[in-house]
């Protein structure tokens, strides 16, 4: 499972950054099906794996924070055999995950009052945090039009649109990225998750700062929503993915090159709110 884990995180499978964190937290649980001679053993088998998780995708913030957590809970703890340890790490695997839900549903229901009914908005990529909050409002009666950026190249607007589509009080139109201009000024408010806030940077999925800058030159306000986890200091270093030119052309790139990052930065000063399960911070 853990394999198969990292693999899933290094391919995409798994969009959003939340739902990255919990599985690479349960993963984990795959040594409790291993055995280990002597508790040291096992405690270097949880930081060599835990260590592969994070590499799958140093980016994300929520990955390598849980992880560091849980293998800190374990080593920290005074375990007397190795069956003591794997307790205590299927421990600190369901209070991390536990933390990461509670976060994120908490981050939803900060952000759905914004989600006003009858409003006009536009997201970009795929948040679960996002979609949590847009369903919370809906719940509470709320009707929205929303525009999706497909989010190229791995069209992961695609996957929001489908999941708002299935909603009865939400209208749905998928754009392609280039137009988001033309749409924004039919816009009340755009709404973006986050990968990652270090000091006054939001680190998201490229084309974010495109977006924040153009909404901010027809002066439509823009909300970050994510768990405050995301927001790390200058103990994180973040650092791009720069993906296959495979996945923005198939065919040989030949005289040229291709370029692919994952990530893009913006300036927090450009977002008019970011709201986390602590709260709403305004810009």
């Amino acid at each position: 499972m853990i394999d198969e884990t990292v693999e899933e995180i290094q391919e995409m499978q798994t969009h959003s950054s939340s739902t990255v964190a919990v599985k690479a937290a349960r993963a984990l649980s795959d040594l409790n099906d291993r055995d280990f001679e002597t508790v040291e053993e096992f405690e270097r088998a949880l930081d060599h794996n835990s260590s592969v998780l994070r590499r799958a995708n140093p980016s994300h913030a929520s990955l390598v924070t849980t992880q560091r957590a849980i293998v800190t809970m374990v080593t920290e703890s005074d375990n007397e055999s190795v069956e003591q340890a794997k307790e205590n790490m299927q421990a600190a695997i369901d209070s991390v995950v536990e933390q990461v839900m509670t976060a994120k549903r908490r981050a939803a229901e900060n952000a759905a009052p914004l989600f006003k009914d009858g409003m006009t908005l536009l997201t970009h990529d795929y948040s679960s945090t996002v979609l949590e909050a847009v369903e919370t409002a809906v719940a509470n009666g709320a009707y929205l039009d929303v525009y999706v950026m497909e989010a190229r190249p791995r069209y992961l607007g695609r996957k929001t649109a489908r999941v708002l589509g299935e909603i009865d009080q939400v209208d749905v139109t998928l754009i392609i990225d280039s137009a988001a201009g033309h749409y924004l000024p039919e816009c009340d408010r755009v709404f973006t998750g986050m990968d990652c806030i270090v000091d006054e940077t939001l680190y998201n999925r490229v084309g974010t700062f495109p977006l924040v800058a153009t909404a901010n030159e027809v002066g439509v306000p823009v909300t970050s929503v994510g768990s405050s986890a995301k927001i790390v200091g200058e103990a994180f270093r973040f650092e791009n993915d720069f993906r296959s030119g495979s996945e923005v052309i198939r065919e040989p790139a030949e005289g040229f090159a291709v370029a692919n990052p994952a990530y893009d930065a913006t300036p927090t000063n450009l977002l008019s709110s970011v709201v986390t399960d602590e709260g709403t911070w305004e810009y």
